[in-house]
């Protein structure tokens, strides 16, 4: 059975189709962050500031989910984007932030939009020792 199921997956995976929906996946690790304290312990308005952030960069939020940890924790959330997703997780104690823009190109384009998203919440929470990956997916 096993094989029946991986033989009807692989010609999806393989088709001219599939690899038409390339993306970009940038991730950043923010060492050292000086920033409002908001951003990295208020996940209400962290979590605003993210959509403010994704309707600049012209990307469509279908939804999002922010939790706080608490007095002095930090803050976990996910935009999910039309074109896929933003993730961010604070660590307020360590001035740490782990950042994820990933987005679809199915359609047009978006490795600029991703870049503009990316850029502005890096700027936001100025990292003085910022460690990026750019990931091209196809």
């Amino acid at each position: 059975m096993k094989n029946h199921v991986q033989n009807a997956i692989l010609p999806a995976i393989n088709s001219p189709a599939a690899r038409k929906a390339s993306g970009l996946h940038l991730i950043g690790d923010l060492y050292g962050c000086l920033c409002d304290s908001r951003l990295m312990l208020d996940a209400e308005f962290l979590e605003s500031f993210c959509k403010e952030r994704v309707a600049s960069a012209a990307l469509t939020s279908v939804g999002s989910l922010f939790h706080s940890f608490g007095e002095g924790g930090g803050v976990t959330g996910v935009v999910v984007l039309a074109e896929s997703h933003l993730s961010i997780h604070t660590w307020p104690e360590s001035g740490y932030v782990t950042l994820d823009v990933y987005v679809c190109n199915h359609t047009s384009n978006n490795r600029p939009k991703a870049q503009q998203l990316f850029d502005d919440l890096m700027a936001a929470f100025n990292p003085n020792d910022p460690h990026l990956h750019s990931v091209e997916r196809a």
